[in-house]
């Protein structure tokens, strides 16, 4: 019997909106919001990586999380990234996410202090420990410089009832194999990078948490779900085509590219917290030539 997972398809790694006086933008937030589930994606994850989680403020979680799931109103589940590299930090905002009604966590390698894998289990349990809200991990060793094994994924998901999913963007298929292989089935794997979306689902893969999708939630949730009904031919062929957008995505340091194109589209500033920087003018007008076969944006 299959298991049921908190999302399975097209999860998007939804942008944080600014305002020019560096604030949150609200109204552009929750109309990004619609704009998504319109599209036709399964789940969103707010305050990931593409989130600027590290610079939003704790008051502002709150305020995030709390419009996030008011104005998604049961429609997809919203999962919230409340992991970081302080173990009791996380705690705090696995509670507050929990209490405000969030339908999972996402849980990230630390960064910077580079636990031992005995040390990220600990974490991970402490933090299930506080809250019984289901908990996806993400591993994402390019950002944190601390890979999460096959066999510390398999641990938690086999020790810990509440782990129920992990976000994978190593970029190593052979190491997303080896989970897949050894899984227990209450264990969903999202692919955490757009390009090895179809291969990951092609070896059993649930889907993706994306970052493309905030821009193109139509076309790429098709892609997922051709790809998740064996539509094999047809994903390929989608994939092929969102494929310059794809990497367009990843010219400069994620979610940079994503919000020059969103602010093209005039869905919302195209401003970002620093150390971010918006696009050199020569990176940008490559990424929107990518996205202006897909979508109509401002070139």
């Amino acid at each position: 019997m299959a298991t049921e997972h908190i999302f399975t398809g097209t999860g998007t790694a939804i942008v944080t909106p600014f305002t020019d006086a560096d604030s949150i933008d609200f109204e552009a937030f929750r109309r990004h919001i619609d704009h998504q589930i319109e599209g036709g994606i399964d789940a969103l994850v707010v305050l990931g990586t593409t989130g600027e989680n590290a610079t939003i403020w704790p008051a502002e979680r709150r305020e995030i999380v709390d419009a996030a799931i008011a104005h998604v109103n049961g429609r997809v589940p919203v999962i919230v990234g409340t992991g970081n590299n302080s173990t009791s930090e996380s705690i705090v905002f696995s509670r507050e996410a929990t209490t405000s009604g969030a339908d999972g966590l996402l849980v990230v390698g630390p960064y910077y202090n580079k636990p031992t894998q005995a040390g990220f289990v600990a974490h991970v349990k402490a933090i299930a420990d506080a809250s019984d809200c289901p908990i996806v991990i993400y591993n994402v060793p390019g950002r944190t410089s601390f890979n999460i094994l096959p066999e510390t994924v398999v641990q938690l998901a086999e020790e810990v009832p509440t782990v129920v999913g992990v976000k994978e963007a190593s970029g190593s298929l052979a190491q997303i194999s080896d989970i897949l292989a050894y899984r227990p089935d209450s264990l969903a794997l999202y692919s955490g990078d757009d390009e090895l979306t179809l291969p990951i689902i092609a070896l059993g893969g649930d889907g993706v948490v994306s970052v493309i999708s905030n821009a193109i939630p139509d076309h790429f949730s098709q892609l997922v779900r051709a790809a998740l009904d064996g539509r094999i031919a047809d994903a390929r062929e989608l994939h092929f085509k969102l494929l310059p957008a794809m990497r367009a995505c990843f010219l400069e340091t994620n979610p940079i590219p994503v919000k020059a194109v969103l602010a093209s589209m005039g869905m919302m500033s195209g401003r970002l917290r620093l150390p971010l920087l918006e696009m050199e003018q020569k990176n940008q007008q490559k990424v929107l030539e990518a996205f202006s076969r897909l979508v109509e944006v401002r070139v």
